[in-house]
């Protein structure tokens, strides 16, 4: 009898402990719904609508209020272990700290959204000083969260951590590499979002779409994307074509390659047949003046033709290289270098350089102008007398192996 009656004591003591727990988590959940449910829903209108994050940080902070009442509620239960309150305590404090970490987390992200909201946000993001931000948020929160679960001071931790700087250093090194290179490109406004980049290192060529603590990415122009550790936008060397994109001109560097064979000077006839160009009005009336004149005072009677100055068929064609750029209404104008050189003569042929700049940055319309000018320029040659260097192909072989055999 005594022991039946043992048993039955220590399952009355069991239940109570149950129906206590039962208790306990049902006003937990309860209260954790009607705050994120109810309390929540009735202040979103107050929220930013626009952004999720907001509720996000105020719901992981909602949850502190629930974890409270296990922790505090916890130790009114009767007749549990010693042992069981302590450790639910411990876990119960642990999740506190964390809701909390998380809860900084995301409004970090809230106010990075805010921010980039601004016009500045796009020359001077922060999100590498808020994820510098998240690291020692999170960094606290573990140390936290291990001296709770143990019982111990935060500071007999972080007393350890000293004696652990070399390896900390050593583990975080990308990480202090990265937001000292961050620090540089904001402060010298090196890098920003849709920024145009070329780094054939790194095989990237196309635009920034996210700047972050440790890594940069791009897109490159194939839609593939990129990325690039930040640290080495400063260690290592790229082109940015921002400055190209604000001059709202873009520039055209191509060369015409003229077979040598077809320079020469230029005949009465042929300069008369020149003159139908309207662009080669001012120039050919000054040449031939400036050439008659010096030839006047320079040519004695009786001295051969030959040491007079003549007019050549690629002077004139560089001069009306130029006077159509200058009319051309796509090319621009004041304040954009305009030339028309040769370049050193080679076993290609005669390099005749054009070097301008188009009035507009964008990368269609500035391939139609360029091909359109390459594309008049071609054609226009014959005018002058003058050919394009082209390598031998196996038809010229062919052609020409055919007319040595008709012969």
């Amino acid at each position: 009898m005594e022991d039946l009656l043992y048993d039955y004591f220590e399952l009355a003591l069991w239940l109570q402990s149950l129906i206590a727990l039962t208790g306990l988590a049902l006003v937990a959940l309860l209260v954790n719904w009607i705050i994120k449910r109810v309390l929540l829903r009735m202040a979103a209108p107050y929220l930013d609508t626009r952004s999720l994050t907001a509720d996000k940080s105020a719901a992981w902070l909602a949850t502190v209020i629930p974890l409270l009442i296990v922790s505090r509620g916890i130790q009114a239960v009767p007749n549990l272990p010693e042992e069981v309150v302590t450790v639910t305590v411990n876990v119960a404090q642990a999740f506190i700290v964390f809701s909390v970490a998380m809860g900084i987390n995301w409004a970090l992200n809230y106010a990075n959204e805010l921010y980039a909201r601004r016009p500045e946000a796009r020359s001077r993001p922060i999100k590498g000083y808020v994820q510098v931000l998240k690291i020692a948020v999170f960094c606290g929160a573990a140390i936290l969260m291990i001296a709770v679960l143990i019982e111990q001071s935060p500071l007999l931790l972080l007393s350890g951590l000293g004696a652990m700087a070399a390896v900390l250093l050593l583990v975080f090194k990308d990480t202090i590499l990265s937001l000292v290179a961050s620090v540089q490109l904001t402060s010298n406004d090196m890098l920003r979002v849709g920024d145009w980049i070329e780094m054939p290192s790194m095989s990237a060529d196309g635009d920034v779409i996210d700047i972050a603590l440790h890594t940069v990415k791009v897109q490159n122009f194939d839609k593939t994307i990129t990325t690039i550790p930040t640290h080495r936008l400063i260690s290592d060397s790229y082109r940015n074509w921002r400055g190209m994109s604000e001059s709202g001109g873009r520039r055209i560097k191509r060369s015409l390659v003229i077979d040598q064979n077809s320079v020469r000077f230029l005949g009465d006839e042929e300069l008369a047949g020149l003159k139908r160009f309207k662009l080669l009005d001012a120039y050919l009336a000054r040449k031939e003046e400036e050439i008659a004149e010096w030839n006047r005072h320079e040519l004695a009677s009786g001295i051969d033709e030959i040491n007079a100055r003549r007019i050549t068929n690629i002077g004139t064609l560089r001069a009306y290289v130029i006077a159509y750029l200058k009319s051309h209404p796509r090319i621009a104008g004041e304040g954009f270098t305009l030339l028309v050189r040769q370049l050193p003569p080679g076993p290609q042929g005669l390099p005749l350089e054009i070097y301008c700049f188009t009035d507009t940055v964008d990368w269609g319309d500035y391939e139609a102008i360029q091909a359109d000018i390459f594309d008049h320029m071609l054609a226009i040659l014959p005018q002058f007398g003058l050919r394009i260097f082209q390598e031998p192909s196996g038809l010229d072989l062919a052609n020409g192996l055919k007319g040595n055999s008709r012969d």
